[in-house]
């Protein structure tokens, strides 16, 4: 017999044991549940997420309903809009009319304690499919910031808890949190998409909303997947211009980066399981490579232990029911 007198594997004797320092714990109260959504009547599934869909104003109600049974208590939205709406500028996305503004309100109205967050960019409603509004072939950033703004407070003022720009427009934070605080809107929330890299692991997104570059890339704005140093630079603008969260997207991919910011604030820290990690879990499972519950599971508890306060993810109502199995 070994003369050992430290044996780590007596505090994995039982479950009761492993639980009592059990350090990363995962729970529904963690969960966004994103929702794709449309002005139409139909259900639309996407055939690169397996169970999700565009969804018409009253699926989105209905989902949420099972969503809030589960345990789920607040969603963000993004919505696919019509091409015909889609201009150079983007100006639809704070129509007070449009179908976000249209869906905070009957969300608020029908589940007055849901958190509702909002998407800031303007890809959704892009002619040209970018984040921000294009001249000769470049990103016009202070432009870009204006129009977010007015998104911004279009969206509070229709009853959005949380505001989350995902453009990655410089100085977009500070210039938001003013024209919301100047509205009367200062207990909105702000969550900056604060290390958004530019990453393969979005296409299925933009399937969703048929939002993908009409040419070049996001690389002008998004982060390079090379650095981790630059997210603490984001991270540090962020917060003095006025922050509430930021948010590390993707997730699975990222895991240091979550841990660096992590470290280094006290913020909230969120993280996004793309549409890309989503897709490639439910392609293995569904080929019987591997155990669905389980290994979702296993990468959201990953995604929190390395730091993240609150993930956004797809899984969220299975993962919610697998968890109170």
């Amino acid at each position: 017999m070994l003369d050992l007198p430290s044996r780590p594997r007596r505090n994995r004797n039982s479950s009761v044991i492993r639980d009592f320092h059990r350090e990363t714990w995962l729970a529904p109260q963690h969960f966004i549940l994103p929702l794709f959504i449309h002005a139409g009547d139909t259900v639309e599934p996407i055939a690169s997420m397996p169970g999700c869909s565009r969804l018409s104003l009253p699926a989105m109600l209905a989902e949420v309903q099972g969503a809030w049974q589960e345990g789920i208590r607040s969603v963000v939205l993004f919505p696919a809009i019509a091409d015909a709406l889609k201009t150079s500028d983007g100006k639809e996305c704070y129509n007070p009319n449009g179908l976000v503004p249209v869906a905070i309100a009957q969300l608020k109205a029908r589940f007055p304690e849901l958190v509702v967050v909002t998407d800031v960019a303007l890809d959704p409603y892009s002619s040209d499919g970018h984040d921000g509004v294009v001249q000769n072939g470049k990103i016009l950033n202070d432009r870009t910031v204006e129009i977010l703004c007015l998104q911004a407070v279009a969206q509070a003022r229709a009853g959005a808890d949380i505001v989350a720009p995902s453009d990655m427009m410089d100085g977009r934070i500070g210039a938001i949190r003013k024209a919301l605080d100047l509205e009367g809107f200062t207990d909105v929330l702000l969550v900056s998409y604060c290390a958004k890299y530019a990453s393969g692991f979005y296409g299925p997104f933009r399937d969703a909303l048929a939002s993908a570059p009409k040419f070049g890339d996001k690389k002008t704005y998004q982060m390079d997947p090379a650095n981790r140093r630059e997210a603490l630079r984001e991270l540090a603008l962020d917060e003095a211009e006025g922050a509430d969260m930021v948010m590390v997207k993707p997730a699975g991919p990222y895991l240091d980066v979550i841990l660096e910011l992590r470290r280094a604030t006290t913020l909230p820290v969120v993280a996004y399981q793309v549409s890309g990690e989503y897709a490639m879990l439910k392609a293995a499972a569904q080929n019987g490579w591997l155990d669905e519950k389980k290994t979702v599971l296993e990468s959201l508890l990953a995604i929190r232990r390395a730091g993240a306060d609150v993930i956004l993810t797809y899984y969220a109502r299975q993962a919610a029911r697998w968890l109170a199995e």
